[in-house]
């Protein structure tokens, strides 16, 4: 199995909502299972118990049935500044294909929250390189359904 090295993404968005009402909409399961993942996504398995080693499981469903589980843990949790989780896609079997370390920080301007998201995946092997090929996207994607969720 080949490895590439490591991939980064990192994306800030201004949202005009204060960091209070954005973080909730990280950590409360109902809250990210209307927002999670690329447009066209749902999520009709939204798990999120997020306190320090607390664990995740969301079941992404795209627009053509396909289902794309997930898992994750939270590593660190600072009300409203700042979460840290590891998250990773999983294969049919409920085998990890890789991890991604994602640090959210909310910054309150005035207000509003600037958001920023950065995410790392190392060790990437040939199955996973879809999946990280298209980080950058599904992120973009999802930070732009967050803005609609909270009303930015």
């Amino acid at each position: 199995m080949e490895t590439a090295q490591k991939k980064e993404v990192r994306i800030s968005r201004n949202l005009n909502a204060s960091p209070d009402l954005v973080f909730e909409a990280w950590i409360n399961p109902k809250h990210v299972a209307a927002w999670w993942g690329p447009a066209g996504f749902t999520n009709p398995v939204c798990e999120v118990d997020a306190k320090p080693g607390g664990k995740m499981y969301i079941e992404m469903k795209a627009s053509d049935g396909t289902n794309y589980p997930m898992t994750g843990r939270f590593l660190e949790i600072i009300r409203p500044k700042k979460i840290v989780f590891i998250s990773g896609a999983l294969d049919k079997n409920g085998k990890t294909i890789f991890e991604v370390m994602n640090t959210v920080t909310f910054e309150n301007e005035m207000g509003k929250t600037r958001l920023t998201l950065e995410a790392v995946v190392e060790n990437i092997s040939d199955e996973a390189r879809p999946y990280t090929d298209g980080m950058n996207q599904g992120w973009s994607q999802s930070l732009d359904r967050l803005a609609g969720f909270v009303g930015a």
